[in-house]
């Protein structure tokens, strides 16, 4: 099982303390570091590699929830700028990174991933248990508000 379905299975088991909430598509969650504070990634439900493998109206749909999911980060971070980001190197599984910037937030302007590995995965980044609930009924609140259809299974 790749890496990105076992933290789906955790979410279906009640046990990623990360999860903020599920959507049609994919699965709302805060990342397990947060240099870049709000950092959240975007897991797809559907088992694929990359977006164009999603049948056309999946894929509008799960593009769709993916902007909502972005602007519900800026609102709740007050980002001056977001990066999105579907990689796949390490997890081939489809998932986004999404990156609330604000200006000075790393050492020079650029991508997040200039910076030093040992930085930006930094267990002092590890948000303590009382942080990572107020970030997620914080995100977990814009979602709602974005989306006010939606569960918050």
């Amino acid at each position: 099982m790749c890496g990105v379905c076992e933290r789906i299975q955790m979410i279906q088991d009640h046990t990623n303390p990360y999860f903020v909430m599920e959507l049609e598509t994919g699965y709302v969650v805060m990342g397990d570091h947060q240099r870049i504070h709000g950092y959240t990634l975007f897991l797809s439900k559907h088992h694929v590699h990359e977006l164009h493998q999603l049948d056309m109206p999946l894929r509008v749909k799960h593009l769709t929830e993916m902007s909502i999911v972005s602007e519900a980060i800026q609102r709740a971070f007050h980002a001056d700028k977001m990066n999105i980001e579907s990689l796949g190197n390490g997890e081939t599984h489809l998932h986004w990174h999404l990156f609330p910037r604000k200006h000075g937030d790393t050492h020079e302007p650029g991508p997040v991933w200039w910076l030093p590995k040992e930085e930006l995965w930094n267990d002092r980044f590890r948000p303590s248990n009382e942080e990572l609930l107020k970030m997620i009924e914080t995100l977990r609140s814009e979602l709602i508000d974005l989306m006010p259809s939606v569960s918050n299974a």
